[in-house]
């Protein structure tokens, strides 16, 4: 008898996991792979996106520190280019100048010095995802001075 007491209980033939436990496991894993998947491209396309930016502001601090070097500061300039996948305009005008800036137009009067907005268009990509960004700048340069040099 002290042997029967020391044996496991009989287990019966319904012991185990059922189908339906196994399904809802199965479902379980499947959801929670899928959040795991989906975390990973979302964390994917902002690395490139990311890339991309970078390269951007890479390429035009490059235009922008060109002018006046190879792209003549004056008025009514305009360059033009690509790099890789970008496609980028550079173009130089008067700086009319806002409600905001009024004493710089001001100060231009006041001491020779001529104020040139400097605008860069930097596109990528194809229809329908195409980008853009824009960017400017204010370069001063010397009255009659204008295209001579930064």
């Amino acid at each position: 008898m002290a042997l029967r007491a020391l044996r496991p209980p009989y287990r019966s033939a319904a012991s185990g996991f059922t189908l339906i436990e196994v399904l809802l496991a199965f479902v379980i894993f499947a959801l929670s792979f899928s959040v795991v998947l989906e975390i990973i491209a979302g964390s994917m396309r902002n690395t490139v996106r990311a890339r991309q930016y970078t390269e951007v502001a890479l390429i035009t601090q490059s235009a922008m520190d060109r002018v006046g070097l190879d792209i003549p500061l004056k008025e009514g300039a305009q360059a033009n280019g690509e790099s890789g996948v970008y496609r980028w305009e550079l173009h130089i005008s008067h700086f009319a100048g806002t409600a905001e800036t009024a004493r710089s137009v001001e100060l231009e009067d006041l001491t020779g010095i001529e104020l040139l907005e400097v605008e860069f268009v930097i596109s990528w990509g194809d229809y329908p995802s195409e980008h853009s960004d824009r960017f400017s700048t204010i370069k001063a340069v010397l009255a009659g001075q204008a295209g001579k040099g930064a």
